[in-house]
C-alpha cells in the first residue's frame, strides 16, 4: 500500500480519488473535473446529485457530527441530527445516513458509526465489523486526514478532510469492474 496524500490516488485496496475543491465563485460552482482531458479543458460538469454532495463542508458542520460522539442525551442527540440533517439538505442536496469515523476513546474502540436515523452512536474494536451499509468505509476512515467518511443509501462513499475539503469517488470501471 502506498502513501496516501490529499489530491494524489490511493493504493492498490481503495479505488483512486481526488479532492474537489470548491471553484473561486463558491460553492455552488463546484468544478467536478476528473482526469486529464477534462483537467486540461477546465470543462466543469452539470449540477446534479453527486455535484451538490462534493462541496465544502463548513467547519459548524464538521463539528456538529464530531458532537453527535459527544455522549449527549437521546433528546439531543436526535435534536443535533435533525440539524445535521437540515443542513446537509439544504447546502449538498440530501444527507447521509450516517457517518464512520475514527473513535478517540482508545483501545479497543477503533471507529465509530454516527447514525443520522436515530442518532445512534456505535462504537467498534478492530474485530468488531460495523454494519451494511458502514463496513465499506472503515478502511479509509482510517485515513489521518479524513475527518469521516460520510455513507449514503445508495451506497457511496465520501471521505471528508478534516479541512472541510470532500474527496471525489473514482469515476466507474468499464464493464462494471471493481
Amino acid at each position: 500500500m502506498q502513501l496516501v496524500i490529499p489530491g494524489e490516488t490511493m493504493g492498490n485496496a481503495e479505488h483512486p480519488r481526488r479532492v474537489v475543491r470548491p471553484a473561486p465563485d463558491g460553492p455552488q460552482h463546484t468544478a467536478a473535473t476528473t482526469g486529464a482531458a477534462t483537467a486540461a479543458t477546465g470543462a466543469a460538469r452539470a449540477r446534479g446529485p453527486l455535484a451538490d454532495r462534493l462541496g465544502q463542508r463548513s467547519g459548524e458542520l464538521l463539528e456538529a457530527v464530531a458532537r453527535l460522539d459527544a455522549g449527549l442525551d437521546p433528546a439531543a442527540g436526535r435534536r443535533l441530527a435533525d440539524r445535521i440533517r437540515e443542513q446537509y439538505t439544504a447546502e449538498h442536496g440530501g444527507a447521509p445516513v450516517g457517518f464512520l469515523a475514527v473513535c478517540h476513546l482508545g483501545p479497543p474502540y477503533v471507529d465509530h458509526v454516527l447514525d443520522l436515523d436515530g442518532a445512534i452512536v456505535r462504537h467498534h474494536t478492530p474485530g468488531d465489523p460495523p454494519p451494511p451499509p458502514y463496513g465499506a468505509a472503515r478502511m479509509l476512515v482510517r485515513h489521518p486526514h479524513y475527518a469521516c467518511v460520510e455513507v449514503y443509501s445508495d451506497g457511496l462513499l465520501l471521505p471528508v478532510l478534516t479541512t472541510g475539503a470532500v474527496v471525489r469517488p473514482a469515476p466507474p470501471r468499464p464493464g462494471g469492474a471493481a
